[in-house]
């Protein structure tokens, strides 16, 4: 009996939100998110952003009243964040697609609370004093330092008197569904909360295991790629904080 022989690759299509310029990658979380781990399986694709203003002609014929992002396999429609990633790693796995799930479950749980710490302190209107304290985001965030901080168990089996993690992201030193889902919104919260159109919030600096993990992320050639431009994130909360002020 000859060998089997894998079938054809499939014929994936992304569409993600576009920018305010109608054409670039858009300041949406969760259009990156799925855009990292494209990229990182290392599987062709097309990227075909979607312009919010015309969303509803441009997705009408094949994914009448969903909401972006939307990926089409071999010209399915499927829509949901979640449901996508669990569905790519389903069909893009091992041997031939790297998996991307992290090892240690907490890693998936690190930081889920940031980005709604994040909306309530900025969207909040600026003259109530208690809407305007960073207290329950900063919390988060050194909850987050320090679990990127302490060291893994793996790191441990090699180092057992290693005080402080030395891993370049949440699981370990390579990028995980974990990290594809936290970094996008870790940035927007980098970016606008820091600007000075806004609340004048920066990360601490002295928060130096979410510096080290966001200069590292950086360093990689998926986030840099999926990641809408500062510009793009700043324009997009400045209506929402001016209304509020």
């Amino acid at each position: 009996m000859s060998p089997s022989r894998p079938g054809p690759a499939p014929t994936l299509s992304f569409c993600p939100q576009a920018s305010e310029d109608g054409e670039s990658v858009g300041h949406c979380p969760f259009c990156q998110r799925l855009f990292m781990v494209l990229l990182l399986k290392g599987v062709p694709f097309t990227l075909t952003t979607v312009d919010v203003k015309r969303a509803l002609d441009v997705l009408k014929d094949f994914a009448p009243g969903a909401q972006l992002p939307v990926l089409l396999y071999n010209g399915e429609p499927k829509t949901d964040t979640v449901t996508i990633e669990d569905f790519l790693e389903d069909k893009l796995g091992p041997p031939m697609f790297p998996s991307l799930v992290p090892q240690h479950r907490e890693s998936s749980l690190a930081g889920n609370d940031i980005f709604h710490k994040f909306s309530t302190y900025i969207k909040n209107p600026a003259r109530r004093r208690s809407a305007r304290s960073p207290r329950n985001l900063l919390r988060a965030l050194l909850n987050l330092d320090e679990f990127l901080s302490a060291p893994l168990e793996h790191e441990l089996a090699h180092e057992p008197h290693l005080r402080a993690s030395r891993r370049r992201f949440l699981d370990g030193d390579q990028l995980t569904l974990a990290d594809c889902n936290l970094l996008p919104k870790l940035n927007i919260v980098q970016v606008s909360a820091g600007t000075s159109h806004y609340r004048r919030f920066g990360i601490p600096k002295d928060l130096r295991g979410v510096w080290r993990y966001l200069n590292s992320a950086r360093e990689t050639k998926e986030f840099r790629y999926s990641c809408p431009s500062s510009e793009e994130i700043v324009q997009a909360y400045r209506s929402v904080v001016r209304l509020l002020q």
